[in-house]
């Protein structure tokens, strides 16, 4: 399964972390939009999208980058990392899920998880959730992955493998 992961990490690393642990399972390639090829984007079995969050949103090079991505059909998934817990109601991945889906991507599963984060408030106390992503966090993203790989297994092979 040919994988492509798009990823905007701009503060501290934390979402290339996780990126990067999603593509030792995933056997990924991990560009910034920058580096991204629509060629081999439009070749890939699966592709990732993800950033930091930036005042409740997903940074605005990945999203300008997807608003520019041509329509077509394929599998995606949106993940991010933040400093604050995602409110239920308002996840920080819909509006780029929404956005893909029209384009004709079909969304399988998003992923967030908290990270080490020194915007404004937090500069002043040093940041918050240091040592994160850690082992933990990084453990459930390499579970999201494997279930992401796992579901395109079964897709090629059929129900009955």
């Amino acid at each position: 399964m040919k994988t492509v992961i798009v990823c905007v990490s701009v503060s501290h690393g934390n979402t290339r972390r996780v990126a990067d642990a999603m593509a030792q399972v995933l056997g990924a390639k991990v560009v910034s939009p920058e580096e991204a090829d629509l060629a081999e984007l439009a070749d890939a079995d699966l592709v990732g999208f993800g950033s930091g969050v930036f005042y409740s949103r997903l940074h605005p090079r990945l999203t300008d980058f997807a608003k520019a991505l041509p329509a077509r059909g394929g599998r995606a998934f949106v993940f991010a990392t933040s400093g604050l817990p995602e409110i239920p109601l308002a996840p920080f991945t819909r509006p780029l899920v929404q956005l893909l889906e029209g384009k004709g991507f079909e969304e399988e599963e998003s992923f967030t998880c908290r990270a080490f984060d020194t915007w404004a408030p937090f500069k002043l106390v040093g940041g918050i959730n240091k040592q994160r992503p850690n082992a933990e966090d990084l453990a459930a993203v390499r579970a999201f992955a494997a279930r992401l790989r796992d579901r395109a297994g079964r897709e090629v092979l059929g129900p009955d493998h």
